[in-house]
C-alpha cells in the first residue's frame, strides 16, 4: 500500500428534497487494495458510490484523485479521471458483441470508419492481462452468463484506464463458481494497481477479498479500520447497533411442531430422483447443498412450478397431484423464488398491485376483500415507503422482499417455499424476515427454507436436508458443523456423528430409496 491514496473523499455531503442523506463522510482508497463499504440498506453506500462515480452532484466536501481535485457531472468525466464503477445492473447491449459493448460510443476509427481489427484486439489484450477464459471479443454478450457479463463490465472499466473501480453487490446473482472467477480477477487488479471500492451485504465476502473496511449507517460515517483489526461480530454490531447473537431469533413461545402436513415418495423428473421427504405444521426444515444440487429444482417440483413426473406427494395423508402453479397455491403452497426482481416483482408495479399478484391470479373473487388487508399486512411486515401506491422498484431490496412475503401472506398458505429469502438484503433486514419466518412456525405454517449461507440454515432449521446431484444425500441436526453439511453436499468420505441418524457418503444410494425425513 503506498502512502497517498489514489481517491480520497473528505467531508462528503447530500441533500435530497431539503433531507441530508449522507453528512461529513470520509473516504481513503489506495491503489492495490479492496476497501470494504458496508452498512444497511439506506446507510448511503449507493449515494455515496453515485457521487464518486459522477452520477450525482455533492453538496459539499471535496473528491481527489492523485491529490488533485476532481468535481464529476456525468460518468463520463469520472471514466476521463480514471474512476469506474460496475453496479449491480449492467449497462451492456445483449446484442452486441463483448469488442462492441467494451468500446461502445469511444470505437476506435481508421479513414472515418469503426476500426473492427483494432478494437478488437484490445479487447482480447484487456481479456489476457486479467486471464479470463472462455470469453472471446465476437461473442454476444447477451449469449453470457452473468458472471462473464460481470467481467466484461470491468473489462470496460479498465480500457478506460481505471485507477478506481467500484462494485456494487458484485456477486448478488452469482453462482460459487461464479464467485470464485470473480475473486481470481479481483486478485489480478489488485496486482496491477487498481484500487477497488467493494460494496456488499456477504460478510465473509467483505473479509475474505478487502483490506480496510468502511462502515456506513444513516448517511454518517461509523468506523473505517483495517479488515485484520475486526471480525463479525463487532462488524455486525458497527451496522445495526446490536450484536451478532440476536441474527438467528429462537423459535417463538407456543412453537409446536405438529403433525405432517406434506410428504413425498420417490419424487422425480429431469433434474431430481429418489426424493423423499416429510415436512410437518410448525416445522422449518432447511434445504442446503451447492449450487446445482437441485436445491430450487425441489422447491419449483414440490410447488408444481415443474412437477415431479414420478413419485407420489401427499398432503394431510391426501395423494395429490400438482402439475402447475396455479395447483400449487390452490392447495395452501407459496413459493418464494430466489430472483425477486425477475420472479417474485412486477417493479414497474405499485406495492399494493403486487402484493394482490396472487390473489388475482388464483382467487380473483377474493380481490377486493383482502385489497382492504393489504395495508395491514404490509404493516406488520414492517414495509417502508411512502405509501401502498409506490412503484415497487422504488424501494430497497429489503422492503422488496417484504412485498414478496406479503404477496404470498395473503393467500394464507399452509406451506412456505422459500429459496435464497435473505439474498441481497441488509443484515437488518435479515433479521426483520428470520422473525417473520419463525412467526408463521408458530402459527404452524410448515416452512422449508434453501439458503447458501450454511450459518442461516442452521441457525433457523429444526432439521437439515442436504442435497447433492439432484438427490438427497442425508440429513442432520441444526446442531452439525458446516464441515458436516459440506461432507455430505460434496460427497466426501466422512461419518457424522450426532443427536439424529446421519447419513454418510457411502450411505448415499440407500438414502434415495427411504424417507430421510423421519426421526
Amino acid at each position: 500500500m503506498t502512502d497517498a491514496p489514489v481517491l480520497r473523499a473528505t467531508g462528503i455531503s447530500k441533500q435530497f428534497f431539503g433531507v441530508e442523506v449522507l453528512h461529513d463522510i470520509a473516504l481513503e482508497v489506495h491503489a492495490g487494495t479492496v476497501h470494504g463499504l458496508v452498512g444497511e440498506n439506506g446507510a448511503g453506500k449507493s449515494t455515496l458510490m453515485k457521487i464518486i462515480a459522477g452520477v450525482y452532484r455533492r453538496d459539499g466536501g471535496e473528491v481527489r484523485i492523485d491529490g488533485q481535485v476532481v468535481d464529476f457531472s456525468h460518468p463520463v468525466d469520472a471514466g476521463r479521471a480514471g474512476v469506474a464503477t460496475v453496479f449491480q445492473e449492467f449497462n451492456l447491449l445483449p446484442d452486441r458483441t463483448v469488442a462492441q459493448n467494451v468500446f461502445l460510443g469511444r470505437e476506435p476509427r481508421r479513414r472515418g470508419l469503426v476500426d473492427v481489427r483494432t478494437m478488437r484486439s484490445k479487447t482480447q489484450t484487456l481479456l489476457d492481462e486479467l486471464d479470463v477464459q472462455g470469453i472471446t471479443p465476437d461473442a454476444k454478450v447477451g449469449w453470457l452468463t452473468v458472471a462473464e457479463q460481470q467481467i466484461v463490465e470491468i473489462i470496460k472499466a479498465l480500457s478506460v484506464d481505471a485507477r478506481v473501480i467500484s462494485m456494487d453487490e458484485p456477486t448478488a446473482a452469482l453462482s460459487d463458481n461464479e464467485v470464485a472467477v470473480l475473486y481470481r480477477v479481483i486478485e489480478t487488479l489488485k496486482s496491477k494497481g487498481v484500487a477497488i471500492i467493494y460494496v456488499s451485504h456477504r460478510l465473509q465476502e467483505v473479509f475474505d477479498l478487502c483490506d480496510t473496511i468502511t462502515v456506513m449507517k444513516d448517511g454518517a460515517l461509523v468506523t473505517s479500520e483495517p479488515a485484520s483489526q475486526m471480525d463479525q461480530a463487532g462488524l455486525v454490531r458497527a451496522m445495526v447497533g446490536r450484536p451478532i447473537s440476536t441474527f438467528f431469533p429462537e423459535a417463538e413461545t407456543g412453537t409446536e411442531i405438529g403433525d405432517t402436513v406434506l410428504s413425498v415418495t420417490g419424487g422425480g423428473n429431469e433434474q431430481l430422483d429418489g426424493i423423499a421427504l416429510d415436512l410437518r405444521a410448525g416445522e422449518i426444515l432447511g434445504l442446503a447443498g451447492l449450487q446445482g444440487s437441485g436445491r430450487s429444482e425441489l422447491l419449483s417440483a414440490v410447488f408444481g412450478a415443474e412437477p415431479f413426473t414420478r413419485g407420489t406427494l401427499h398432503l394431510d395423508g391426501e395423494a395429490v397431484r400438482i402439475a402447475s402453479a396455479r395447483q400449487g397455491v390452490r392447495r395452501g403452497l407459496a413459493l418464494v423464488t430466489e430472483d425477486r426482481k425477475g420472479t417474485g416483482l412486477v417493479l414497474s408495479q405499485s406495492i399494493l398491485d403486487n402484493a394482490l399478484l396472487a390473489i388475482r391470479a388464483v382467487f380473483p373473487s377474493r380481490t377486493s376483500g383482502m385489497r382492504a388487508e393489504i395495508p395491514g399486512i404490509l404493516e406488520s411486515l414492517e414495509v417502508i415507503s411512502r405509501n401502498a401506491d409506490q412503484e415497487v422498484r422504488a424501494l430497497s431490496g429489503g422492503n422488496q422482499q417484504k412485498v414478496v412475503l406479503a404477496k404470498w401472506l395473503a393467500t394464507s398458505p399452509r406451506v412456505v417455499l422459500l429459496d435464497e429469502p435473505t439474498r441481497g438484503i441488509d443484515v437488518g433486514a435479515k433479521v426483520a424476515v428470520y422473525k417473520l419466518i419463525r412467526s408463521l412456525a408458530r402459527r404452524g405454517v410448515a416452512i422449508v427454507l434453501v439458503s447458501s449461507e450454511l450459518p442461516e440454515v442452521l441457525g433457523m432449521s429444526d432439521r437439515v436436508l442436504v442435497m447433492s446431484d439432484g438427490r438427497i444425500a442425508g440429513e442432520l441436526p441444526p446442531s452439525s458443523t458446516e464441515e458436516e453439511v459440506l461432507a455430505l453436499a460434496t460427497g466426501t468420505e466422512a461419518q457424522v456423528v450426532g443427536d439424529d441418524a446421519h447419513v454418510s457418503a457411502d450411505s448415499r444410494a440407500s438414502a434415495d430409496s427411504r424417507e430421510v425425513g423421519e426421526r
